[in-house]
């Protein structure tokens, strides 16, 4: 696997959305029924922020704002990090350590989202790349000893 748009078809997903009208407490509650930690802040087909765990924390609970009346509008992030699906794996692994993110939303050349990259799936595959490595290396020194 060489670009995000192979890793999007090794791990496929529904994504998540929710929109920015919407309250705190209904888009965590999606993220908890979903399993998912981050929902895309859609309008329309536009994608116009993430609302994250990180951002319950830091926006809702670390300001003591009341989930049930607190809008997605008012503590999303609206400055998202996206990548096109060409891109490569290992630059997309590297941009999400160096800014330390944990989502990033694939867009295609129109502004479609047709992905979202978690820091699971980038070290899950980080993960098979090395056992796959690991019995090359296995593999080549038994059959030469």
């Amino acid at each position: 696997m060489e670009t995000v748009l192979e890793l999007l078809r090794e791990r496929p997903r529904r994504l998540v959305t929710a929109t920015a009208r919407e309250t705190v407490l209904e888009a965590t509650q999606r993220m908890n029924d979903e399993g998912v930690g981050s929902v895309l802040v859609m309008e329309g087909r536009r994608l116009v922020g993430i609302f994250t765990e990180r951002d319950v924390l830091r926006r809702v609970v670390g300001d003591l704002r009341p989930p049930e009346r607190t809008l997605v509008a008012e503590v999303m992030t609206t400055d998202v990090v996206c990548c096109p699906p060409e891109a490569s794996f290992d630059d997309l692994a590297e941009v999400m350590r160096r800014r330390r993110i944990r989502h990033v939303p694939v867009v295609d050349a129109e502004g479609d989202v047709v992905g979202l990259v978690s820091i699971g799936d980038v070290n899950a595959c980080r993960f098979t790349r090395c056992e796959v490595a690991l019995h090359q290396v296995e593999d080549y020194v038994w059959r030469r000893a």
